[in-house]
């Protein structure tokens, strides 16, 4: 079964912890984050807990992130990993995207497949349930 999803979540943990300054002052600064969120969709809902790790400097940003959700998607009920990412920076386009790890789905999630994106607090993804 294809599926679109537009599912809103809200953040609910991200604490960050910076990694030591970098020895070159002009190396934009890096931090590992423990995150947690919780999504309220039509199609899907559960809770994730995950990490990123992030870049912010002067002249670009950067994150990549894995999460665990472990919930209910399209009336079945397992887990599967979503890793996300985006990065922006000068003179180069901003690019955002989400894939399901391949593999990771449990229960009757097993076999998930899918693709999207993560921005302002909204996950789009198309996925690909087994029948």
């Amino acid at each position: 079964m294809d599926l679109h999803l537009d599912t809103p979540f809200s953040l609910d943990t991200w604490d960050g912890v910076a990694d030591p300054a970098p020895a070159d002052p002009d190396a934009p600064p890096t931090a590992r984050v423990v995150l947690a969120k919780t999504y309220t969709g039509d199609q899907l809902t559960g809770s994730a807990t995950g990490h990123a790790l992030t870049t912010n400097g002067p002249r670009g940003a950067s994150y990549v992130a894995q999460e665990r959700i472990t919930g209910t998607l399209a009336g079945r009920t397992g887990s599967f990993v979503l890793e996300h990412g985006a990065s922006m920076g000068e003179g180069a386009p901003t690019a955002q995207w989400a894939r399901v790890v391949a593999g990771s789905g449990t229960g009757e999630l097993t076999g998930l497949q899918g693709t999207g994106v993560v921005a302002h607090q909204l996950l789009t993804l198309d996925v690909v349930l087994p029948d």
